[in-house]
């Protein structure tokens, strides 16, 4: 583990890379058709692949990105921006918390926990929940002291896109939630202080990166520091 894919850019047209951060108990097959467009697109990319289910967040965030940064940086890029799934944008804000890329450009969280997930809160303490998430996934509380929850306010440019739908198998966590959701994290749980720009999309947790027009908006935010927002399925944060 702490491998990464690397795509070069179809048109070597932006002096720019990304690191792509996959989400938690995923690889970085994930978000290989991400990567694909976002190197279509023109990007250096550097997708990690991360033991999510091994460690907790500040060693994934300090043993592991460090390593993307590193080779985005080979490339001598203008910017290096982060587009990241779940748990990703939670590693993401801790590792530019304490190592700040100096050319750090924008960020696309896509259902990132930022307040922590509801669903952590009801499973947390449940051998099968730890079996299957590890270290990282305790610290996904809701609670004040959770590790999302003390990281604070950004203050760098983060596009946030999350979901109000889930996928069949995670109707059985709907209960945990009040409000709308994508079926592991509230739509106003996705939300961060400092935020530039927030887009609800009718896309679940486990595929929202899939979506084509998610990625459409993803390169736009990078290209542009917020969404276009045009289509239908587009909602009012």
């Amino acid at each position: 583990m702490g491998q990464f894919t690397v795509l070069e850019p179809v048109q070597n047209n932006r002096n720019e890379c990304i690191i792509l951060l996959h989400g938690l108990g995923r690889t970085s097959r994930s978000l290989t058709q991400m990567q694909k467009t976002l190197a279509k697109a023109g990007y250096h990319t550097v997708n990690l692949d991360y033991p999510s289910r091994k460690k907790t967040i500040e060693q994934l965030a300090a043993e592991y990105v460090p390593l993307a940064v590193e080779r985005c940086n080979s490339y001598q890029p203008s910017s290096i921006h982060f587009v990241t799934h779940s748990l990703g944008g939670i590693i993401a804000r801790m590792a530019i918390k304490n190592d700040r890329p100096g050319n750090l450009g924008r960020v696309v969280m896509l259902s990132p926990p930022n307040g922590g997930s509801e669903a952590a809160d009801a499973l947390g303490g449940r051998w099968y929940y730890s079996w299957f998430n590890g270290p990282a996934g305790q610290q996904l509380s809701t609670a004040e002291d959770s590790v999302p929850n003390k990281l604070g306010p950004v203050e760098y440019p983060v596009g946030i896109i999350t979901g109000d739908r889930h996928a069949f198998f995670d109707f059985w966590l709907l209960k945990l939630f009040r409000g709308e959701n994508d079926g592991k994290v509230s739509v106003e749980r996705a939300r961060l202080e400092g935020m530039a720009d927030f887009l609800v999309v009718h896309s679940s947790h486990p595929y929202i990166m899939n979506s084509d027009y998610v990625k459409g908006e993803t390169v736009y935010f990078l290209q542009n520091g917020t969404f276009q927002g045009e289509d239908p399925a587009k909602r009012s944060p």
